[in-house]
């Protein structure tokens, strides 16, 4: 458990910092350079990613409580929902016209549906965590930007694209997740 808090402690130090100490983090910038900075910066979230697995793999047991038997179901619905919110992020659809962080949003609902089927202490740590992370970084972020400037509307068709897009990638992530761990699929 250890492990899997300290890669959650990193996982938030190095995504809140750039939000709450930007004149910092510039000058930091401005002397390491770009580059190096977001080396820097990509290797600090690959070591929290690699800690909250090792961490969450390794972690004892420890039931807080009954996860429901239809948990399963509300988590794939969820998990599609979040699938398309992240993918709208990188979209050029109209989801941001009414969403101002698609990103965000899905790590929430991601760590929601898992909190519906693990009811575990380690789970309560990762996704709990995680899910905590990511509101906190929705203030944060707008307390930084200021207004928000909604996007001019797009093609219906680059909606479409993006609803493709979150239905295979679905199937290919559930797939994925079935040959490291539990099936997310009923009957899987």
């Amino acid at each position: 458990m250890t492990l899997l808090i300290l890669g959650l402690i990193l996982w938030w130090i190095v995504h809140t910092y750039p939000l709450v100490a930007k004149p910092s983090r510039d000058a930091l910038v401005a002397k390491l350079g770009e580059g190096p900075y977001k080396g820097v910066y990509s290797l600090a979230i690959l070591a929290s990613l690699v800690l909250m697995v090792i961490g969450y793999r390794g972690a004892e047991f420890v039931n807080v409580w009954f996860p429901p038997a239809w948990g399963m179901h509300l988590t794939d619905l969820l998990m599609i929902f979040a699938v398309f919110l992240f993918g709208a992020s990188h979209s050029k659809g109209n989801v941001k016209r009414h969403v101002r962080h698609p990103q965000l949003l899905a790590v929430i609902v991601w760590a929601a549906s898992h909190l519906v089927v693990n009811g575990d202490l380690a789970s309560l740590v990762l996704f709990g965590g995680l899910g905590l992370w990511a509101i906190v970084a929705i203030f944060a972020t707008n307390a930084s930007d200021g207004a928000w400037a909604k996007p001019a509307p797009a093609p219906r068709k680059k909606d479409l694209i993006l609803v493709g897009i979150t239905v295979v990638l679905y199937l290919v992530i559930g797939a994925i997740h079935g040959l490291v761990g539990p099936s997310p699929f009923p009957g899987g």
